[in-house]
């Protein structure tokens, strides 16, 4: 794996003036797109990156500010980019269904529409590994709004091993869901405010030894944590930090 690309780091609120979440996996081999917020469309273009790039687009849950910007990523692919070849969109169970319905509550439904390229649809089933391009993939349950299915992600590509917390709260297997990984890519709400589906950056220092991983790094920062980027115990993620792996 040779680059992470972080698009947006905020939380679902912008906080910051940031953008909601969305990361780029690049490889020799492919790109992949973790989660896709609402603001990823703006977020691709001021970095540069080209949808047409994009191989599969992965969500870690159902919430807006993660897979709100599928809709139009699809129609630029459609309408802008003229785009030939498939487009991959894995996450938990339902996921055709949801993108679906929330593309046609938007008003720019899939149906009925002359696609130049597939849309693929994959389920990610919690503890099960999959082939998605470049990369093997699998996910495991975390612990947020049940309604929006939360799943975190781990990827390996390259020899390398990435882990994504989507986001969650506190539950006492997730230093093990993540262990072994060269990076850990964790959400952080909050600072110290305990609110049961996000992490806060107090909790993580207390459970630092449990954590057998290589660098972490902080990303969906809300108000507090994004007035404490870059004075943290942690690295804390901005929009456009780029790791070369």
């Amino acid at each position: 794996m040779s680059e992470v690309v972080f698009i947006g780091t905020s939380d679902a609120f912008g906080a910051g003036g940031r953008r909601q979440s969305a990361i780029l996996l690049r490889t020799s081999s492919g790109a992949t797109l973790i989660d896709c917020g609402t603001t990823t469309g703006t977020g691709l273009h001021d970095l540069g990156i080209s949808r047409d790039e994009i191989d599969t687009i992965l969500v870690s849950h159902f919430h807006g500010d993660h897979f709100g910007g599928i809709p139009l990523h699809l129609l630029g692919a459609l309408y802008e980019d003229e785009r030939k070849h498939p487009l991959v969109i894995a996450g938990p169970r339902g996921i055709e269904t949801r993108v679906r319905a929330l593309a046609a509550a938007m008003g720019h439904a899939i149906e009925g529409r002359d696609w130049s390229f597939d849309i693929r649809f994959q389920e990610l089933s919690a503890g099960r590994e999959i082939e998605l391009g470049p990369a093997r993939v699998h996910s495991f349950e975390t612990h947020h709004s049940p309604e929006s299915v939360p799943h975190g992600l781990i990827i390996e590509s390259g020899g390398q091993r990435i882990a994504y917390s989507g986001d969650t709260g506190w539950f006492d297997g997730l230093p093990a869901c993540v262990a072994g990984a060269h990076l850990f890519i964790s959400e952080c709400t909050y600072h110290d405010y305990g609110f049961e589906y996000h992490l806060n950056h107090k909790l993580l220092v207390e459970n630092r030894h449990r954590f057998d991983c290589g660098r972490i790094v902080l990303t969906h920062l809300g108000a507090e944590m994004s007035e404490r980027r870059g004075q943290c115990d942690f690295d804390t993620a901005d929009d456009g930090l780029t790791l070369r792996l």
